[in-house]
């Protein structure tokens, strides 16, 4: 299992409903004071928040509805802890949600956001080629495109976890369990580039990420993220890091890759956890389909029966 550097997760779900899912300030009030709730009830359980599991989550809800909240309050909070869940599986937090047999409502749309191909290459275009740090970001946005990594996984990648000649990026996800991810030419010259502008390019042992000497930190690495999809590409205004890693899955099933080799890529132990990508593809294509047949849109003409 991942273990949080940084925020708590619940911070970190909020900020992905923000700056991915662009929510209002009001709703982001509202998850704010649910996971607050649910943040007393894991400490009264004694258990981390990422270790709960459904037989606490039934009680959890249970007790707001004797604690005399109106059925609609309770179908809310219900709904932003499912979110918050299904956000703890797709970064890794968690193998797959402890929400699945709890009998409430599903959330309106939890499904991950990515980005289309035209608006990848230009957030891989938008850092500054001629200096050192644009080199470096450059690298990142690729890798991360390349491998579907997640935050922890870049920021503790060491230079030997990179064969440049292969093709392959080795990293260590949950538990520490290894992952051999392959990677393509644009990702591999833009890394090549990169570790041939550093001070010790030949120290396979230090990080491979570095800013001024020292390893970025997850919050310098959502930052820096936001930075390229908010400031220098104009119109991709909802991007974090999970985006990527979303827009790796997705890219690959639209191109006709297997969910379970898709799986493997992103190191989910259930398949039912990449399947939650399988349904944005499925609306990615209805969508396409929508915009692009000519008489997707049209109501066709009644049929009349005349006698003869």
């Amino acid at each position: 299992m991942l273990h949080s550097q940084g925020p708590p997760l619940t911070k970190q779900f909020l900020r992905y409903l923000r700056i991915e899912k662009g929510l209002s300030e009001n709703t982001i009030s509202s998850y704010t004071t649910d996971l607050a709730r649910l943040t007393h009830f894991a400490y009264q359980a004694k258990r981390p928040i990422e270790n709960l599991k459904v037989s606490d989550l039934r009680k959890f809800i249970a007790e707001l509805s004797r604690g005399g909240l109106s059925p609609a309050t309770v179908r809310r909070i219900a709904s932003a802890v499912r979110g918050f869940y299904l956000f703890l599986a797709l970064d890794g937090y968690i193998d797959d949600p402890p929400t699945d047999d709890l009998d409430t409502p599903p959330p309106v749309s939890y499904l991950p956001t990515f980005l289309n191909e035209t608006e990848v290459r230009q957030l891989l275009d938008a850092p500054d080629a001629n200096t050192n740090e644009g080199i470096r970001d450059r690298a990142i946005l690729e890798l991360m495109y390349a491998a579907g990594l997640r935050v922890s996984e870049v920021v503790t990648l060491k230079q030997k976890n990179v064969d440049l000649r292969n093709g392959i990026v080795t990293c260590f996800g949950k538990g520490r369990k290894e992952r051999t991810i392959p990677i393509g030419r644009s990702a591999a010259a833009a890394l090549t580039l990169y570790i041939s502008t550093k001070k010790f390019p030949r120290l396979v042992d230090q990080y491979l990420f570095l800013n001024r000497g020292e390893p970025l930190t997850r919050q310098f690495l959502w930052a820096l993220i936001k930075h390229y999809g908010t400031v220098a590409v104009a119109g991709i205004k909802r991007i974090s890091p999970h985006t990527l890693r979303h827009t790796f899955a997705t890219h690959l099933l639209q191109h006709g890759a297997e969910v379970k080799h898709v799986q493997a890529l992103l190191g989910h132990n259930d398949i039912s956890t990449t399947q939650i990508y399988t349904h944005v593809t499925a609306a990615f294509l209805r969508q396409s389909y929508d915009r692009h047949h000519p008489r997707a849109l049209e109501l066709g003409h009644k049929v009349q029966l005349f006698d003869k």
